[in-house]
């Protein structure tokens, strides 16, 4: 999964050099082609996957390592710096998501399973993701590492009590365990990659530029494990699931872009509020789906894990180009 390494920390969204602006652009589109391929994978040979399901948390953890190796004390200053927008991107995303999720399930009278999975999507914190799509878009970049820093850390407290709040009618919901497994493959994981990148910054930062694909790699190993467990279901599901994710997200991005004019916080942080609300930490997730509740249940986090980059691509290319096509009068270069 590309994280925010991938996003230049000397350069804004707007004046980006174009060989980052490449490995940004490259990254979100090689992503989406790798875990549709992994989800193919173990839909074709699902018995090659047996006995994987273990070991889920443990791959999401070498992500969530990752995600910690990228921060850097910068990304805890502009949580102070910009308070009130940090607080409302926190809750938007922790109402809208969440909420959304609840009305789709319902909407389209999802099976209890499918519910479940839906909603905790839903529930997650950012995904590590959006600060790269947000860069693509020229949106603030700063304000999108603040939003995904600040819900990653707090999940261990907000996803469990709102996954039992929200999809508890559907499925029991062990709160405290809950709390324990994001504790061990979240928080954990990114403060041990914080302090590896604090103490050992230069060995660190000459393996970067490998970590987008090493994360890439496991989040594309959980989609083929939560594919291969409920390959009996997805024919007769997957279209089902496909329309649930996509009136999510497209949700998620529409609403968390209007809650941020609406608080008139200007175009570029619209767009980080838009990504930060609409992409979620679908490995998570699945993660949390397979061990709470089913195979099945994880499903809709799949599947959310391929479409979310696809459409926050595409999303965050219209804005860019409107944001060009808005500065050509007075800058016949568009740059």
């Amino acid at each position: 999964m590309p994280t925010e390494q991938t996003t230049p920390s000397s350069a804004g969204p707007a004046g980006a050099p174009s060989g980052t602006d490449r490995a940004a652009r490259r990254a979100v589109t090689v992503f989406p082609v790798l875990v549709l391929a992994a989800g193919a994978v173990g839909l074709a040979a699902p018995d090659a996957f047996a006995g994987w399901k273990p070991g889920v948390p443990y791959l999401l953890g070498v992500v969530m390592f990752c995600m910690g190796l990228t921060m850097t004390p910068a990304d805890f200053q502009g949580v102070a710096r910009r308070p009130w927008a940090v607080a409302l991107g926190l809750v938007a995303h922790y109402v809208i998501m969440p909420g959304l999720g609840w009305l789709v399930a319902h909407a389209l009278d999802l099976s209890p399973q499918l519910a479940a999975g839906v909603i905790l999507v839903g529930c997650a914190p950012s995904g590590t993701a959006s600060n790269v799509v947000t860069y693509l878009a020229r949106g603030d970049v700063a304000l999108s590492v603040s939003v995904a820093t600040v819900s990653t850390m707090v999940a261990p407290l907000v996803t469990p009590p709102l996954t039992l709040l929200l999809a508890g009618e559907y499925l029991p919901v062990d709160t405290g365990s809950m709390v324990t497994d994001i504790l061990k493959t979240v928080l954990l994981p990114v403060v041990a990659g914080l302090l590896v990148r604090l103490f050992l910054g230069r060995y660190v930062d000459r393996a970067l530029g490998a970590l987008p694909w090493l994360s890439a790699a496991t989040i594309a190993v959980i989609v083929a494990v939560v594919v291969a467990g409920s390959a009996a279901a997805i024919k007769s599901a997957a279209a089902l699931v496909l329309l649930a994710v996509v009136l999510h997200n497209g949700l998620g991005l529409a609403l968390g872009y209007g809650a941020g004019r609406l608080a008139r916080l200007g175009a570029p942080a619209s767009r980080a509020m838009a990504f930060e609300v609409g992409m979620q930490n679908s490995g998570l997730a699945a993660s949390l789906a397979t061990a709470h509740f089913s195979p099945l249940a994880a499903l809709p986090a799949a599947v959310f894990s391929v479409w979310h980059n696809v459409s926050g691509s595409l999303v965050a290319a219209w804005m860019a180009h409107r944001d060009k096509a808005g500065r050509a009068p007075s800058d016949p270069s568009g740059d």
